[in-house]
């Protein structure tokens, strides 16, 4: 007669006795094993006035076409092609969100999509930069990471409103 008892196989019973290893739900972990940052490229984008289609009942809309721009750093240079877009909506707070749509060029030819997302609060209580989720589309190939990648990003002013004719974006990798 066969045994209905199963043998586990070490690596279970090894992966078992980590989960029952695990501090409580919520304790923070070690700064060794928080995420870090590394910078990849500023952007310097040029804009064009903001065309506002005014107010909806979710907040102010605007559009802002971006006008091209340069890109350096040390994973990637090139420049911001013209014809994208900066869509926004300001809310009653000052604050709103932003979706960036437009596509970059590398150095070497390569042409990436960029789609970058946030919530931005410029000028309310001395908010003087703004983080963004860039997300990159690029054909396979050299550059093909910034598509695997997690990325966040900062945007600050290179101009002062009401005549904003720049604004500056640093992208930072998550590793």
């Amino acid at each position: 007669m066969r045994s209905t008892t199963c043998c586990w196989p070490l690596a279970v019973v090894a992966s078992a006795a980590a989960v029952a290893a695990q501090p409580p739900l919520g304790t923070p972990p070690p700064p060794e094993a928080l995420p870090r940052i590394e910078f990849v490229f500023e952007e310097r984008v040029t804009l064009a006035p903001a065309v506002v289609l005014g107010e909806t009942a979710f907040g102010q809309r605007q559009y802002i076409p971006i006008t091209g721009g340069k890109i350096a750093g040390p994973k990637l240079r090139g420049e911001v092609i013209p014809g994208g877009w900066d869509f926004q909506l300001r809310l009653p707070n000052g604050c709103g969100t932003l979706t960036a749509d437009y596509f970059l060029k590398a150095e070497d030819g390569t042409v990436i999509h960029i789609l970058n997302e946030g919530y931005s609060c410029f000028g309310v209580a001395g908010a003087e930069k703004s983080y963004t989720r860039p997300r990159f589309e690029a054909p396979k190939g050299p550059h093909e990471w910034l598509t695997r990648g997690t990325f966040v990003a900062t945007i600050e002013l290179d101009s002062p409103p009401p005549k904003l004719e720049a604004i500056r974006i640093k992208v930072y990798q998550v590793k």
